[in-house]
This record gives structure tokens, sequence and C-alpha cells, in this order.
């Protein structure tokens, strides 16, 4: 179990080492490195992946403080720092890939490529963000009972097994946590027009069943990357790579062998 202290933060992060080139990979909302489990076995023989808990999840200990993905953005750098690796793929799901395209647009120089998994460049609309409020307060006030549980883990995951997985680590965590990551997700800034800034390659793919982030928003996404060719559709709700990782890996896996040395 590794932790690195960056930002004022206790940051918890697995790293399969080896020399391959490095890919880095930050989780959804509500989740942890361990959604990439699948990922990190398809990738590791060939590849150095790195997966880490961003504040307020995970095996993470953050100040408690306000924070916004541009500050993730600059944990992900960092850790990048840390580990004493100069450029990396960088890329991750919903939240993650919030991150990664700040990532990208902080220092373009260090990063090779972006994999951005169900994720968008716009704010969150407003009347979308009232209603995910709402859950938020309840689950700071009460706690993540079953009923909003099991709402909360059929748009994120919508599969029986893996719902029945997170939603025991949810019970299981201090229910404030919630708040200020909360925050950061309903009041992140709009990057559309900046998205022709990012140059480097990059791999947009889309769970078909997402209704948290929408397709029209990943086929802006991808249409606003200059890198992109297009999204790529697998089956699955908001973390596809969790539920449907065959095609997620081999487009993965596709994108990185065809990325310049």
């Amino acid at each position: 179990m590794a932790f690195a202290d960056i930002n004022g933060q206790h940051i918890h992060y697995e790293d399969t080492g080896g020399d391959g080139p490095v890919v880095i990979l930050g989780h959804g909302f509500l989740m942890d490195h361990e959604m990439f489990v699948h990922q990190v076995a398809a990738l590791r023989d060939q590849y150095r992946v790195i997966t880490w808990d961003e504040r307020c999840f995970g095996l993470t200990e953050f100040d408690g403080q306000p924070f916004s993905y541009w500050d993730s953005a600059r944990d992900c750098l960092a850790l990048l720092d840390h580990l004493g690796i100069d450029r990396a793929v960088v890329g991750g799901m919903s939240q993650g890939g919030f991150l990664s395209l700040r990532a990208a647009l902080t220092a373009p120089e260090r990063v090779r490529g972006l994999i951005l998994l169900d994720t968008a460049a716009a704010a969150e609309h407003p009347e979308v963000a009232a209603g995910y409020q709402q859950m938020i307060d309840t689950w700071a006030t009460v706690g993540p009972v079953d009923e909003l549980a099991d709402i909360i883990a059929n748009i994120i995951i919508a599969d029986p097994v893996e719902n029945a997985v997170w939603i025991a680590k949810w019970q299981s965590r201090p229910q404030e946590l919630i708040v200020q990551a909360g925050a950061c997700l309903l009041s992140r800034d709009d990057i559309t027009d900046r998205l022709g800034e990012i140059t480097c390659p990059a791999l947009v793919i889309h769970g078909t069943e997402d209704t948290a982030i929408t397709m029209d928003k990943a086929e802006t996404l991808a249409a606003g990357l200059v890198g992109c060719g297009g999204v790529v559709k697998v089956g699955g709700a908001h973390a596809a790579n969790l539920t449907n990782p065959e095609p997620v890996n081999a487009a993965i896996l596709e994108f990185l062998a065809g990325l310049p040395a």
C-alpha cells in the first residue's frame, strides 16, 4: 500500500511498476482505484499502470478543504512527479476524465495521450445538478441508505453484483466526505471551448446506456479534440469499463499500441 504526500493531501495509489510506457487512471465520482481492476489486468504486462484515489475517496486522506478538478489535475501531475515520471498517458472515468482533460490543459507536455471513459467537457446542467444536490444532501444527512444507494448504483453501475460491492463500500465510509466531493462535481466549469487547445491523441469511450453523461456529450467531447477519431461506443452504463471491460480494454490496447514512441 503506497501513499504520496502532495498538495497537502495523503494520496493513495497503486503502481504495477516496470519499464513499460506509463498509463495513469483516475476513477469516477463515488468510486476508487479498484474500479480499474480489469484495465490493470489487461495492461500490466506491457505498460506501467498507476491507479489512485482522488480527494474524498478510497484510502486517500484529504484536508477537508474545498477543491476543484483543476486541483485534482495538479494532484495527478504531482503524483507523476513523486514517481519520477515525466510523461504519461493520462485517463479516467467520469470525474477522472474531468481532471485528465484539465491535466492536459495545465501541462500538455506531460500528457502523451488521453483515455476518456464516460466523461465530458461540459458543466452539469442546472436542473440535473439540482437533483444530484438533493441526493448529496440526503447522503450527507442520513448516509447512503439502501434506497438512495440503490438509485445511485443503478445510475453509475447498473449491475446487480457490482452494485452490491460498491454499496457496501459506500455504507462503510464517513458520510460527510460526500459534501466537498459533491460541491466539486456540481460546480465544475465548462471547458468545451478549450478542447481545441488539447492536441495529443485522445480516445473517447462511452457506454450506450449511460444516463449520467449522455452520448451527445461524448460526441461533443470527441468532436472538440483534434486528436480523437470519434466515440468508441460500448455496452454498459456510466461505469462501462467496470461492467463491460472486454470492448473497453480492446479499444485501449489498440489506442496505446498506435501512439507515437
